[in-house]
């Protein structure tokens, strides 16, 4: 090669790489280094804000004078069955791939499968991973996936981390999402909003959505948490409310102190709640507070659940809340459709979009959808007539083959399973020959034209 010539650059030459691939690394780098610190006023630390759950490490008391963080809310029963429910529901699902065609669309086949489906990172299964987001988002507002690429100069993914939205701060910069994330050995890292997915929630504002710790489930956590505990304490001192033991003589500050010791030795927990007391010296026992009935403990602790419930978009029948009747239709089916159409929608749709639009951005052709069939199934008797339908028959046009119902099946394919029946078809009967003009025509086969479809 001519080395003398003005357009050679010796430089360029010896450099590793692509130029404008390392030029577009190095401005990339540059741009999350230059990321803002996200610098917060005392003035706005204020209840409900991010800067405010830090410093007091929680979201602080709720309304009923119990603190309610994820780990508090996670030990009511009704917040615990609600997020186990949406993540077990999401995590069961299969994420298939596309390809659209001339046709409409052809199952694509790419390694991402197993990611979305088995194994998104060395120590997740796929099951436990989107689970996790469903809980991500059904806590903190938001659910977020590092996507690890093989290398920083091409598309191909190694694989994606979940990540967990407390140590995850989102800042905004010249229209661009930067995610600053606290790892697992305490070193912060800066990620690009296209090496993310941020599954959004409610009230999505383009950097982070509503928490519903926050926005809506801190009094009502809150408050079962106050009536586990007073019921735990009601429990714990024999199922007895409050009460005064009163005498008509004065007593001394360590009489007073011996006959409250002994009292409480003698008839405190549910082993001695029911021992008679002897009381002598003029002593009456005054009862001070109303009693559990009167007190509504019971119907307080249901309303909980069914305001959780509501919270959630969850039936309370599907957490074992089933003292009253559900207005969701009745059977599996009706219940299993409901509880998809209403409630996971709205968390598939956000993860289904931001998965299109980040791994196959700007791209008409490859695409992934979550398969709902397995949770929309009815009873053995549906699914009978509803195949039954599908294959088509006299008088009914098919819109299924054999094939596609044992596949949805799980079962192998037949020889001559990919037949589509026509309407009007019929079998001819077993005992009517077959005339002299169709003695070329195997007797059973289907692909000869009837009198309804010859000429089409």
């Amino acid at each position: 090669m001519n080395t003398s010539q003005p357009w050679y650059n010796e430089s360029r030459v010896h450099q590793q790489g692509s130029t404008i691939l390392n030029s577009w690394r190095a401005d990339r780098q540059a741009a999350r280094s230059a990321a803002p610190q996200a610098a917060t006023p005392v003035s706005e630390v204020t209840r409900g804000t991010e800067m405010f759950d830090v410093l007091t490490g929680g979201f602080g008391p709720a309304s009923a004078g119990v603190p309610v963080n994820e780990q508090t809310a996670m030990c009511v029963s009704a917040v615990y069955a609600c997020v186990a429910l949406i993540g077990g529901a999401i995590g069961a699902l299969p994420l298939n791939l596309f390809k659209r065609n001339a046709d409409g669309r052809d199952s694509y086949a790419s390694d991402l499968w197993w990611l979305f489906n088995e194994q998104p990172w060395p120590n997740w299964t796929a099951g436990s991973a989107w689970g996790f987001a469903a809980q991500s988002i059904g806590l903190r507002g938001d659910g977020f996936w590092r996507i690890h690429r093989v290398t920083p100069y091409t598309n191909q993914i190694q694989g994606f981390e979940p990540c967990h939205p407390a140590r995850m701060l989102v800042v905004r910069q010249s229209g661009r999402n930067y995610y600053r994330y606290i790892q697992d050995d305490g070193t912060e890292v800066v990620i690009d909003q296209d090496d993310m997915l941020h599954f959004p929630g409610v009230g999505f504002d383009g950097v982070r959505s509503l928490s519903p710790l926050r926005a809506a489930l801190r009094p009502q956590a809150g408050i079962a948490l106050a009536a586990d505990e007073f019921a735990a304490a009601f429990f714990r001192n024999g199922a007895r409310p409050d009460f005064a033991l009163k005498t008509t003589g004065n007593i001394t500050k360590e009489q007073a102190d011996l006959l409250r010791a002994t009292w409480a030795e003698k008839h405190s927990g549910v082993h001695n709640a029911h021992l008679p007391a002897v009381l002598t010296g003029g002593l009456d026992v005054h009862q001070l507070t109303m009693n559990a009935e009167d007190a509504q403990l019971l119907t307080t602790r249901k309303f909980q659940v069914e305001d959780i419930a509501r919270i959630y978009g969850v039936p309370p029948h599907m957490i074992g809340y089933t003292e009253k009747t559900t207005s969701w239709g009745s059977g599996v089916e009706n219940m299993s459709i409901g509880f998809v159409r209403y409630t996971l929608a709205r968390y598939l749709t956000g993860m289904r979009q931001e998965i299109n639009r980040k791994i196959w951005p700007r791209n008409n052709q490859v695409f992934c959808e979550f398969n709902l069939d397995a949770l929309l199934e009815g009873d053995a008797t549906a699914q009978a007539a509803y195949f039954s339908k599908a294959l088509g028959g006299p008088g009914t046009q098919g819109w299924m083959t054999i094939n596609e119902v044992r596949h949805l099946k799980n079962l192998k394919p037949l020889p001559d399973g990919d037949r589509l029946v026509q309407a009007g078809a019929a079998a001819a009967p077993e005992d009517n020959p077959p005339s002299q003009e169709t003695t070329d025509t195997p007797k059973g086969n289907d692909d000869a034209p009837d009198a309804e479809t010859a000429g089409q």
